[in-house]
């Protein structure tokens, strides 16, 4: 079972991660100026992430895979890490679709 976890970064912004059920991070958020904003991306990512479509895969400049998962609006919400190969980006991506719908929240901040 997937969880998210909120926590506080260095400049004191409240981010998300979502880590798979083996403790892996398969998704980070920017940061947020509240909790509240933070919570509620937590709640765009339950919702977007059953859609393929709301997955963008890109590469990054050394050629690494990685993936946005963008809201309706085209916002992106999470941001994974960078993959070896497109096969295993797909895989993560495939975890968050399991994991997020029903991910625990944990607060850390």
């Amino acid at each position: 079972m997937g969880k998210f976890e909120i926590y506080k970064d260095k400049a004191q912004e409240f981010r998300f991660r979502l880590k798979a059920g083996n403790g892996q991070s398969i998704l980070a958020s920017e940061g947020y100026a509240s909790k509240a904003s933070c919570t509620n991306g937590i709640e765009s990512v339950k919702k977007n992430s059953a859609k393929d479509s709301n997955f963008e895969r890109l590469e990054s400049k050394d050629g690494s895979p990685y993936f946005n998962l963008k809201a309706s609006n085209g916002q992106v919400i999470g941001t994974s890490e960078k993959y070896s190969s497109t096969s295993a980006m797909e895989n993560g991506i495939e975890s968050v679709k399991k994991n997020a719908p029903a991910a625990s929240v944990e607060d850390l901040s």
